[in-house]
C-alpha cells in the first residue's frame, strides 16, 4: 500500500502561483510514476503533469505546458508541481496519484494506469 497526502492548495490571484507537495508513505519502492490530476466541479478528471520515478522523465497536459513544472524528492518521496501564470480556468481540486503496477498500463496521461490517490487538495484562482 501507498499512501498519499496533498498539500498546498489555497486561494490566489490570476498570474500568481502555488506549489502543491504531494508526500508518499508506505511502499514507496514499489512507486514507477507519479502525477497530478485535477477536476472541476461538473467536469471529468483531467491530467495534469507526470513523472517517471526512475529518470525523472516528464510528461504535462497541453493546457499547463510552460506554466507548471513537476518535480520529486526521492529521498523524501515527494512529488511537486509548482504552478505559475495561474488563470481562473486552473480552478479545481487537484488530486496526487502514484502508479505501482505496469499490468494497468503505461500511459502516464491515463488516470485508470494510477493505482493509488491521495484525497484532494483546492485550488481557487480568482480573476
Amino acid at each position: 500500500q501507498v499512501q498519499l497526502v496533498e498539500s498546498g492548495g489555497g486561494l490566489v490571484q490570476a498570474g500568481g502561483s502555488l506549489r502543491l507537495s504531494c508526500a508518499a508513505s508506505g511502499r514507496t519502492f514499489s512507486m514507477y510514476k507519479m502525477g497530478w490530476f485535477r477536476q472541476a466541479p461538473g467536469k471529468e478528471r483531467e491530467f495534469v503533469a507526470a513523472i517517471r520515478w526512475s529518470g525523472g522523465t516528464t510528461y504535462y497536459a497541453d493546457s499547463v505546458k510552460g506554466r507548471f513544472t513537476i518535480s520529486r524528492d526521492n529521498a523524501k518521496s515527494t512529488v511537486y508541481v509548482q504552478m505559475n501564470s495561474l488563470k481562473p480556468e486552473d480552478t479545481a481540486v487537484y488530486y496526487c496519484a502514484a502508479g505501482v503496477s505496469t499490468a494497468r498500463g503505461g500511459y502516464y496521461p491515463s488516470p485508470s494506469t494510477y493505482d493509488y490517490w491521495g484525497q484532494g487538495t483546492q485550488v481557487t484562482v480568482s480573476s
